[in-house]
C-alpha cells in the first residue's frame, strides 16, 4: 500500500521563522510524525526540523508508546496504515486524558469526499492535509500549532513562575508574621518574668534628694507592698523605712556612686505589712552620645530568702560540728562509762557491803547510766545514733514517759493517755520513741501557752496493698498519736514544720529539730509521720511504726530466754582492749561468769599469743579502735591461723556503720554494756559458732 502513495513535493527553501527569546530559552516543541512510509517521515523530517523536533513512528502502536513518554505540539497522522489505522490511532489518543488535547492534522492520499472528512474530524482532526503534501504549507500549518504549543508552555512557564512568587511572597509574610508574634510572645514571656521574681528596675535622676526613682519595672507592690504612685507621693518613704542600723552605711553608698558611677549595697527594708526585708540595691550611671551622665539605672532585688538560707546554712554547719564532735567523743566517753559501770558490777559482786554502802554504789550506778543515756540522747540530735529495735508495750512506754515529764510540763498542762484494752505491741527503739513522743508532747504544750489538754493515743491499723499511701508500705502498724488544742499550724507550713530548722517559735526558744528528729526515726524505723492542724483549733501528729509480730516477739523472748540461761561451760577467752581501765574491768566481769581470761593490749600481742597457743583460746573479745591493729582486721588475721575462730568486736562508736567492713559471724557489743548483755553476747556468739560448725 505504500508503494501506491505519491512521493511529497519538493519543498521550498523558505526559511523557518525565528523563535522568539522564550522559547530559545525553553526546551524545543516536538512534532510526532506516524506513517508507515519510510520515505514519507524522511522528506517530512527534513521539511519540519528547523521548525520543532521529530519523533516518527511506522504504525499506531508505535505512535502510542511514544505519547507515554512526553508531550508534542501535534501529531501528524496517516490515514491508511496497515493494522491499527489513522482513524484507530487517533480515537485511543483523544481516549487518553493526557493527550486528547494534543491536535491531530491526518496525511490523506485518497478519500478527498465530504464523508471521510466528516469520519476524520469527528475521529478528533484539527486539519487535513493531502498528499502529495506542499513543503510550504505543511510547514506553515506544523508551525502554526508549534508557535500555539510554546506560547501555551510561556503562559504556563509565566503562571508558574508568577505563582511561586506568590507563594515565596506568601511564606515571606508568614514568616514576618511568625516573627512578630514570637518577638510579641517573647516580650510578653519577658514582662511576665519580670513580673514574677522579686526584682524591681528603676530608673533615677542624678539629683534626687530625697531619693525618687523616674520609672520602674516589675511587680513593685509584691516587693515591697506599696504602689508607685505612694512612693511618688511620699519622697521620704525610702529613706524612712531603711533598717535604723543600716541607714547611715546605705545613704553614705548612695552618695559614693555619683563619683564612681556604680553602686552596690544592701540593707533592710521594712514593707508596707511592717515585715523587714532584704533588698540587693544595684545601680550604674548612664550616660549620653557625648559622655555626659544623664541617670542612674539600677535593680533592686528581694534577697531575705538567701539571707534566711545562708543563716539556716550556718546553723547546720554548726549542727553538724556539734555532731561531728559529739561523735567523736562518743567512744572515749563509752569507754570511761564502761569501765565505770563494769567496775561497779565488780565491786557489788565481790566486796561484802553494808546497806548504806549499797545506797551509795546504787547511786553512782545510776549516774553512770544517766551519762550513758545523756551520750545517746547526744547522738540522737546528732543522727547518730544505732537504733536497737524490739518489742515495746505501749503500757509500759506510757509510764515511762509520763515519770519522764513528771516535772517538765507544768502545772498548766495535763496529758491524757487513751490506750484501749488490747493495744498492739511497736517494733522500734524504745528509747528513741520515749525522745519522740516527749518532743511531740513539749512540742503540744508550747502550742498551749494558756494551758490545756494534751491527748496521746493508741490505735492499732493496717495498710492494705489496694490503700497503700505514700511512704507507708502495705502491713500492721501501731499508731501513736499526739493532739492538742492550740494556736494550730497554717496549711502553707505543714509540709516545711518537718525540715530541719524550720520553727514557728521566737528566737532563742527553739532549735527546729524536733519534728525532723521525730520524722527521721519514724522513717529509719520503717514508718511515716503524718500531721494534721486547724489554725485556731489545735495539731494532731501521728507516730506510724510497724507492729511486733507473733514472729518477732516469739525470736525476742527466745534471746531474753537466751541471755537469762548461765553458761554452762567455762570458756578459754582471750581479751584485747588498748585501755587498761577497760581491759581489767571487762577482764574481771568475764572471770565473775566463770571464764578464763588471757588479755593483750594491741592486736600485734594478740597474734603472738595465738601462734603460740593456736588452739587453746575458745573465743576472741577484741575492741575495734586500736593502734597499730583495729579489731576487725585483728579478727580477720586470728581466723587465718584458727579458722572459724568465734569473735566479738566491743565498741565505743556510736553505730555499726562506724566500724566499716569486718569479718562474716562476728558480734558487736556497744560500750557501756551491763554483765548481762556481756553474758548474752557471749552465749549468742557461742551458739552461734557451734551451729555452723
Amino acid at each position: 500500500m505504500a508503494s501506491t502513495k505519491p512521493a511529497l513535493a519538493k519543498a521550498a527553501p523558505a526559511a523557518a521563522p525565528a523563535l522568539a527569546p522564550a522559547e530559545a530559552a525553553a526546551e524545543r516543541a516536538r512534532v510526532l510524525v506516524v506513517d508507515d512510509d519510510e520515505r514519507n517521515l524522511l522528506a517530512i523530517r527534513t521539511v519540519l526540523e528547523d521548525v520543532a523536533d521529530v519523533v516518527v513512528a511506522t504504525s499506531g502502536e508505535e505512535a502510542l508508546r511514544h505519547l507515554l513518554k512526553g508531550e508534542f505540539a501535534v501529531i501528524l497522522l496517516d490515514v491508511y496504515m496497515p493494522g491499527m489505522d489513522g482513524y484507530e490511532t487517533a480515537q485511543m489518543v483523544r481516549s487518553r486524558e493526557q493527550t486528547k488535547r494534543i491536535p491531530i492534522v491526518f496525511l490523506s492520499a485518497v478519500n478527498k469526499d465530504m464523508e471521510h472528512l466528516l469520519r476524520g474530524y469527528s475521529m478528533g482532526a484539527v486539519d487535513y492535509v493531502f498528499k502529495p503534501v506542499d513543503a510550504t504549507v505543511l510547514r506553515s500549518k506544523v508551525a502554526v500549532f508549534v508557535d500555539l504549543f510554546n506560547m501555551t508552555k510561556e503562559v504556563e512557564r509565566k503562571a508558574k513562575a508568577e505563582q511561586e512568587l506568590l507563594d515565596a511572597n506568601l511564606k515571606a509574610n508568614a514568616e514576618l508574621l511568625r516573627t512578630e508574634q514570637e518577638l510579641r510572645r517573647a516580650q510578653q514571656r519577658q514582662a511576665a518574668i519580670i513580673e514574677s521574681l522579686p526584682i524591681v528596675l528603676y530608673l533615677e535622676p542624678l539629683e534626687g534628694t530625697p531619693r525618687k526613682p523616674d520609672f520602674v519595672s516589675g511587680d513593685f507592690k509584691a516587693v515591697t507592698g506599696f504602689d508607685f504612685a505612694e512612693l511618688r507621693e511620699q519622697p521620704n518613704l525610702w529613706a524612712e523605712r531603711l533598717h535604723e542600723e543600716d541607714r547611715e552605711r546605705v545613704v553614705a553608698a548612695i552618695e559614693a556612686r555619683k563619683d564612681s558611677g556604680v553602686g552596690s549595697v544592701e540593707y533592710r527594708w521594712r514593707c508596707a505589712d511592717g515585715s523587714w526585708k532584704h533588698f540587693h540595691d544595684q545601680s550604674i550611671l548612664l550616660r549620653d552620645a557625648s559622655g555626659n551622665p544623664v541617670e542612674f539605672a539600677g535593680t533592686l532585688m528581694d534577697v531575705t530568702d538567701r539571707r534566711l538560707l545562708e543563716s539556716q546554712l550556718v546553723q547546720a554547719r554548726k549542727m553538724d560540728a556539734i555532731g561531728q564532735l559529739t561523735g567523736g567523743i562518743a567512744h572515749d566517753f563509752n569507754n570511761l562509762l564502761a569501765a565505770v559501770l563494769g567496775g561497779l558490777s565488780i565491786i557489788e559482786k565481790r566486796l561484802p557491803l553494808e546497806e548504806e554502802h549499797r545506797k551509795i554504789l546504787g547511786m553512782a550506778r545510776h549516774a553512770a547510766e544517766q551519762g550513758s543515756e545523756l551520750v545517746r540522747r547526744l547522738l540522737a540530735f546528732a543522727r547518730k545514733q544505732q537504733l536497737r529495735p524490739d518489742r515495746i508495750e505501749i503500757d509500759r512506754l506510757a509510764k515511762s514517759v509520763s515519770d519522764l515529764l513528771a516535772h517538765t510540763l507544768g502545772g498548766l498542762v495535763e496529758v491524757e493517755w487513751q490506750i484501749g484494752e488490747n493495744p498492739g505491741c511497736a517494733f522500734a527503739d524504745e528509747a528513741q520513741l520515749e525522745l519522740a513522743l516527749m518532743n511531740l508532747i513539749i512540742n503540744a504544750r508550747d502550742a498551749m501557752p494558756d494551758g490545756g489538754t494534751i491527748t496521746v493515743a493508741s490505735d492499732n491499723r493496717t495498710v492494705t496493698p489496694d490503700h497503700a499511701e505514700g511512704d507507708l508500705t502495705p502491713g500492721d502498724y501501731v499508731v501513736l498519736s499526739v493532739s492538742d488544742t492550740g494556736h494550730g499550724i497554717a496549711p502553707d507550713m505543714i509540709e516545711q514544720v518537718m525540715e530541719p530548722f524550720f520553727t514557728t517559735k521566737e528566737v532563742g526558744k527553739g532549735t527546729g529539730l524536733g519534728l525532723s528528729m521525730v520524722y527521721g526515726f519514724a522513717k529509719q524505723s520503717g514508718g511515716a509521720i503524718r500531721i494534721a492542724s486547724k489554725v485556731g483549733e489545735g495539731t494532731r501528729v501521728e507516730i506510724w511504726l510497724p507492729r511486733a509480730q507473733a514472729s518477732t516477739e516469739t525470736q525476742v523472748g527466745k534471746a531474753r530466754e537466751a541471755a537469762e540461761q548461765p553458761e554452762s561451760d567455762p570458756l578459754n577467752i582471750l581479751l584485747v582492749d588498748d585501755h587498761d581501765g577497760v581491759r581489767a574491768i571487762t577482764a574481771g566481769l568475764l572471770s565473775d561468769l566463770g571464764h578464763q581470761v588471757t588479755t593483750a593490749g594491741d592486736g600485734p600481742e594478740a597474734l603472738a599469743l595465738i601462734q603460740a597457743s593456736a588452739h587453746d583460746f575458745d573465743l576472741l573479745v577484741s575492741d575495734y579502735a586500736m593502734p597499730k591493729l583495729s579489731g576487725a582486721e585483728l579478727i580477720r588475721q586470728a581466723r587465718e591461723r584458727v579458722p572459724g575462730l568465734p569473735a566479738i568486736i566491743i565498741t565505743g562508736y556510736a553505730d555499726k556503720e562506724s566500724i566499716g567492713e569486718r569479718p562474716d559471724n562476728v558480734a558487736i557489743l556497744s560500750k557501756p554494756f551491763t554483765p548481762e548483755q556481756l553474758r548474752s553476747c557471749l552465749t549468742a556468739t557461742v551458739e552461734a559458732a557451734k551451729a555452723v560448725a
